[in-house]
């Protein structure tokens, strides 16, 4: 009988961890290769994660709603086989010198990671007074929110064991910005709770300065949090919409968010799809919507102008030169997810449109993998689905801009011809583009996004697909 360990598989090339929301197997239960063990999320997307092997399971090693960094090992399963097996890879047989050394330096390039895996999963201490395991997504977050390693140290853990998980970090962040809590270099806030008829003292860091709050306004202010008053259903957010939450609270602390406004008349765009619309699915057995042209123009743009297809690192700017476009799409539960369509600018109209409605299809039917939503640069919402003329989107981190488009309605404008002005009936649509100030300044995103209108007033009514 041999033993092989079930590991967390890595499941992006920025996912450093999961967490475990369903496990379809317990100990005792046999399982077959390949077969669901458990269901696991990342970010804003869920996934099956299979057997490596056949057998029993052994051991179950993290609980559900664990969160649990790539690589460590998450079950046990006892197999028949004779001898103990690894499940991340096997002897290879070697025909010559050159596959030895080639599996010489694998081995080192393994083992490698094997150290270094080990050691960023070791708990960290501070000042020698605690051993907190900290994970690499919280510690990225705290080094780039500037939270020294004695505030992560005080911050109060939710997760497992006392561990500190990426809401906690996320919500002290928060609470540190806007003021509600303060923090020294030596040290976070203490409470220390003394007379809790008279209030709380409490002491700030090595310089013991203390001060005295009533416990009746203490007690108020968690009343507040917690009573409602008059008829209220109160409704618990699912781990989709805490994601979201989070997401778009940290998008606006980030980037100073500026939004430009413009329209476009796309009658020829309109009336092209009308024309193409039935021959096109008969073709190519896929429909056309607006989105794959909205598309088209988005990356004509953004090749002339790269900064808004970027991301900023502290004070250098990252100019992407893969062009990955997300898609916001609307799923069944209402919450928003968003696919990405990579390398956009190497797919025709036709290519685009496949990816569109498959990116689509998977997302409303939960069957996106997670990396269909990793590796995004540049982001577009389509408001106008829902009926609104426009909208001011929040951008999607770490990009740097994202693109509104409305709801295309007729309306009486005033065309401008070589024999005179006239008024017509035309087809409109308004178009918003929210982009981070930091580094895209208002001349730039106003010139981009009349760009965008210009590519779909201008488009070709003749053109083929």
């Amino acid at each position: 009988m041999a033993t092989v360990d079930l590991i967390m598989p890595k499941m992006g090339e920025s996912i450093m961890e999961a967490t475990i929301l369903k496990w379809h197997k317990q100990p005792g239960d046999s399982v077959k290769m390949d077969e669901t063990v458990l269901e696991i999320a990342t970010d804003k997307v869920d996934t099956e994660v299979p057997s490596t092997a056949a057998g029993v399971i052994e051991e179950i090693l993290y609980k559900v709603n664990d969160v649990v960094p790539v690589g460590s090992a998450i079950a046990r399963i006892k197999t028949n086989a004779e001898q103990p097996l690894n499940q991340t890879a096997q002897t290879p047989v070697f025909n010559n010198q050159e596959s030895i050394e080639k599996a010489r330096e694998t081995t080192y390039v393994m083992e490698e990671t094997k150290n270094s895996r080990t050691e960023s999963s070791r708990p960290v201490a501070a000042n020698g007074n605690t051993n907190r395991f900290y994970s690499p997504l919280v510690l990225n977050i705290a080094a780039s929110e500037g939270v020294s390693m004695s505030e992560l140290e005080n911050i109060p853990g939710t997760g497992n064991e006392g561990r500190v998980t990426k809401k906690d970090i996320l919500q002290y962040v928060s609470d540190k910005k806007s003021g509600r809590l303060r923090s020294q270099e030596s040290g976070a806030i203490r409470l220390d709770s003394r007379d809790k008829d008279t209030g709380l003292s409490v002491s700030m860091g090595s310089r013991e300065e203390t001060m005295m709050i009533p416990m009746s306004k203490v007690e108020q202010q968690s009343t507040a949090l917690t009573t409602y008053s008059g008829n209220a259903e109160i409704i618990e957010m699912d781990r989709m919409r805490k994601l979201i939450a989070e997401h778009m609270v940290r998008s606006k602390h980030t980037s100073p968010h500026v939004t430009s406004f413009t329209e476009a008349d796309v009658t020829n765009l309109v009336m092209w799809r009308d024309r193409v619309k039935k021959e096109f699915e008969k073709r190519e057995n896929t429909k056309i919507t607006y989105t794959p042209l909205f598309i088209e123009a988005i990356v004509k743009c953004i090749k002339k102008f790269p900064l808004i297809n970027s991301s900023v690192d502290g004070d250098k700017i990252i100019v992407k030169k893969d062009i990955n476009i997300g898609m916001a799409t609307a799923m069944p539960s209402g919450n928003l997810i968003v696919p990405i369509i990579k390398n956009a600018d190497q797919l025709n109209l036709v290519g685009l449109a496949k990816q569109v409605n498959n990116l689509a299809d998977n997302a409303r039917s939960n069957r996106l993998k997670p990396d269909d939503t990793q590796g995004g640069t540049f982001t577009l919402t389509n408001v106008g689905t829902f009926g609104s003329l426009m909208g001011t989107p929040i951008i999607n981190q770490p990009q740097v801009a994202i693109l509104a488009v409305g709801a295309i309605k007729k309306r009486p404008v005033v065309v401008e011809t070589p024999h005179g002005d006239s008024i017509a009936i035309r087809h409109m649509m308004y178009l918003s583009l929210s982009y981070d100030h930091r580094i895209i300044d208002g001349s730039l995103g106003a010139t981009f996004l009349t760009s965008i209108a210009n590519e779909l007033e201008n488009f070709n009514a003749e053109r083929d697909f």
